[in-house]
């Protein structure tokens, strides 16, 4: 080791020393190589100190090499929560040591007041997101500004990985080091499956870089919330609450707990039902999800920091690494369809080193009990999620070229040398960079005659935006993130509430109560693209259904809950004797669903004829099989099929039999063969195509939103994504963002290699087809969510009942 990393090193010591921490070897590992000016990715459990392993470094550098005044360090975290409590751990740290050393915030909560005072007067570090990084390259003179940055850091890089804020993050580090060759980059992570791929993607400008891996042995506590009985429990739902008065106990004897829900919608029914529970604690629990006022979230993390609450109820909103120390327990309501997910709730409780987190699962239906076990087996192998990295985002690098235009220009070859660099544009050809190149130029071959597309021009091989209305609109319309179309909550006095999504807002009527932020509100109107609201006394409040809260069961879920159907036998949990009178009942009404074949229920109803097959692959996978299903099958005859799924199965109805036997022999009905075209002609495709195809617009500019003063409505913005969809299908065929719609429907949303790994270990395996004279507790649960999306809350009660007892049933 130089000497001068020992001189650090013993600087560092002093730090943990007056904490009263041990440094331990993975911390050591990480100063030595940033001492060496290498870069790294750094893997070790939440709560174990990653934040200061890597910032420490920095500081004790400025501390003994003296201060420069200008800005050194970038780190850039995925939420702007986890931003504060970064920007507040370095400046407790460089407080400590003893150094004038200033962290500032810089994301979308920043003011423009301080954003004009950062440039004119830098601080010595930003704490920042990909998106605010980008509109920082949109900057004039921004290379001035960030030429000096010695050491980017991209935390909780695991969060990043595999979406377009990732793809960003890549284009972050490219363009730094263009500024600064000697840029040093730090990624940190929590454990996931494909650790090697996951550096090589951030990294893969650095020929050396390295891993780093913290072996510390986190132990996670994990306790199943069980009914008394299962025979009184729901065979489906998603909310849990009859277990109400069991969690009452945990959360009476923990100073301060975080319950974890799926979606924002679960985060309101448990809040008001504990509240309803326990209505002294008002004052000491709280909600906190992103639809949520910015000033009620930070409220919330304020005083959980505090340790003034008791108990606050969220979503992935609080996932990721706020250090909020005084949290002793967390309880995960349903699953959390992850490995990953579960272990990074738990670690929220012990959340330093050397403490042991405990979680809580409380099942929502029957069947969940049985991936407590999957996840408990899960954990005990060490087998965690990989997060496949995207490429070929062609929007997300079409808004990035308009970025730099809008900032200093751009020489086109020099940037593509180092594009070509990235991990996501590795393949990119010189005929697709030309293409793009026309497209911010000309607008492409089918926009070139309208002048709002030819946004960026040429002069003396400079690329540059010389339109202020275009800059301007570019500035206001960076970002990746996809969701459905958001609308403001306002209260009648014009109190800003949070967002809701449209499509339920599109559902209430004049009158109607709902619950939201924790209380219950009236519609009134919509009115500049907000819903107004008053405060409402009315009874039966609806709860509004976010559509993204519908999460897809990982693949190490899917096989290790096959494993565990298939080897019961083999494991000893408390929960799987509980379950053993249902999991009788599956086997003796049918079969119970396992690796050694596909099995395949049919039943007749009022309503038609029942198909349900049961992969066990994940909500998002049974879609595409279930599609590929409903056309393979209508290719043999006339019939209409209408689909329905959960992460067990997926059901097709139809009003007439369902030759399912005769297409399996005949008409080989499982064969990968063909399944991509089979994929591309089945009835849902054109809809998910152009629904992507929708959001690669609005990122590569083509789709304007509207000023912050003056959105334009959701509906038009539908409507002209529609109109460039047609028209780019029917006069540009070669379009690449048209190109990226077809390939983000097959390969990430149908997951297709997936589908064609099902498929072949279908042919090698059985199919069982078993006729049942009534509903089976596999197949329940998927008849449920069908009716959930066509009946109200109240008729949705009376047709399981009537379902239960079978009395619709032949």
């Amino acid at each position: 080791m130089p000497n001068n990393s020992k001189v650090l090193l013993d600087y560092v010591v002093q730090f943990y020393t007056f904490k009263n921490w041990i440094m331990h070897d993975f911390q050591k590992q990480v100063l030595a190589k940033i001492v060496a000016k290498k870069s790294g990715l750094l893997i070790a459990p939440t709560g174990s100190g990653k934040t200061l392993a890597v910032a420490l470094p920095h500081l004790a550098e400025i501390a003994l090499y003296g201060l420069e005044k200008q800005l050194t360090l970038i780190w850039v975290t995925p939420l702007r929560s986890l931003a504060s409590d970064i920007c507040l751990a370095i400046n407790n740290a460089a407080d400590l040591l003893d150094i004038p050393f200033c962290a500032a915030l810089r994301n979308g909560d920043t003011t423009t007041l301080e954003r004009q005072k950062q440039i004119k007067n830098p601080p010595n570090a930003l704490i920042t997101t990909p998106e605010s990084m980008h509109l920082l390259f949109a900057q004039k003179n921004n290379r001035q500004f960030l030429k000096n940055v010695k050491l980017l850091v991209v935390d909780e890089w695991h969060e990043l990985l595999g979406s377009k804020r990732g793809v960003q993050t890549e284009l972050v580090v490219s363009q730094l080091l263009i500024y600064n060759p000697a840029l040093v980059t730090w990624g940190i992570t929590a454990t996931i499956g494909n650790i090697a791929q996951a550096g090589s993607v951030l990294l893969q400008s650095y020929p050396d870089w390295c891993i780093v891996e913290g072996k510390l042995d986190k132990k996670i506590i994990f306790k199943s919330i069980m009914p008394d009985s299962i025979s009184n429990y729901p065979w489906a739902g998603h909310l849990g609450l009859t277990l109400l008065d069991k969690i009452i106990p945990v959360l009476e004897l923990s100073k301060s707990t975080l319950v974890f829900t799926n979606t924002r919608s679960q985060t309101e029914i448990w809040y008001q039902n504990i509240l309803a529970y326990r209505p002294d604690w008002a004052g000491k629990i709280a909600m906190h999800h992103s639809s949520l006022d910015r000033n009620v979230r930070l409220w919330v993390e304020d005083n959980l920091h505090s340790g003034k609450l008791k108990l606050v109820v969220c979503t992935s909103s609080l996932d990721l690494g706020v250090d909020f120390a005084p949290v002793d327990t967390v309880i995960q309501i349903g699953s959390p369809k992850g490995v990953a997910r579960l272990l990074q709730r738990a670690g929220r409780s012990g959340h330093q080193p050397g403490k042991e987190s405990v979680i809580y699962f409380l099942p929502t239906h029957a069947l969940e009990l049985l991936e407590a076990v999957a996840l408990q087996i899960a954990i005990k192998n060490k087998s965690i999620e990989e997060k496949l990295p995207l490429v070929r985002s062609f929007d997300v690098l079409i808004q990035f070229l308009i970025t730099l235009a809008v900032g200093d220009g751009f020489k086109e070859k020099l940037l593509f040398k180092q594009i070509k660099k990235t991990f996501s544009y590795s393949t990119i050809t010189q005929n697709e960079w030309e293409w793009m190149l026309s497209f911010i130029v000309y607008g492409g071959k089918s926009l070139s005659s309208y002048p709002e597309f030819n946004k960026v021009s040429v002069a003396n091989n400079l690329y540059k935006v010389e339109k202020r209305k275009v800059a301007m609109q570019h500035r206001m319309s960076i970002g990746t993130i996809e969701s459905d179309a958001a609308i403001s909550v306002k209260m009648l006095n014009g109190k800003y509430l949070g967002n809701m999504e449209e499509y339920f807002i599109s559902k209430l009527k004049v009158g109607d109560p709902f619950v939201f932020s924790g209380k219950i509100l009236e519609f009134v109107k919509m009115a500049d693209n907000a819903a107004i609201v008053k405060n409402s006394v009315k009874k039966n409040a609806i709860v509004p259904a976010w559509a993204g809260g519908r999460m897809s069961f990982s693949n190490q879920i899917s096989y290790w809950l096959s494993h565990l159907l298939n080897n019961l036998q083999a494991y000893n949990y408390a929960e799987l004797d509980l379950l053993t009178p249902l999991l009788d009942l599956q086997q003796m009404r049918s079969e119970l669903p396992t690796r050694r074949g596909l099995l395949i229920e049919k039943m007749e109803s009022k309503e038609g004829y029942h198909l349900f097959a049961y992969p066990m692959a994940g909500r998002t996978l049974h879609e595409g099989i279930a599609m590929l299903m409903a056309y393979r099958l209508s290719k043999q005859g006339n019939a209409s099929y209408s689909i329905a799924m959960n992460d067990y199965g997926f059901e097709l109805l139809s009003d007439t039999p369902i030759p399912i036997e005769e297409a399996i022999e005949k008409y080989d009905l499982f064969s990968p063969d063909n399944l991509y075209d089979d994929m591309c002609n089945a009835n849902n495709y054109s809809q998910m195509a152009s629904k992507k195809f929708s959001n690669i617009a609005n990122v590569a500019g083509i789709i304007f939103k509207g000023t912050p003063n003056k959105p334009i409505k959701n509906k038009h913005l539908r409507a002209n994504s529609n109109l460039f969809y047609k028209v780019f299908r029917q006069y540009d065929a070669d379009n690449l963002l048209l190109r990226q719609a077809d390939e983000e429907v097959i390969h990430q949303h149908l997951e297709h290699h997936r589908v064609v790994a099902i498929f072949e270990q279908i042919a090698e395996g059985k199919i069982f087809i078993t006729n049942i004279d009534g509903i089976t507790p596999f197949c329940f649960p998927i008849m449920v969510d069908r009716f959930r999306e066509q009946l109200s809350t109240e008729q949705l009660a009376d047709r399981i009942k009537k379902m239960i007892d079978q009395a619709e049933f032949k």
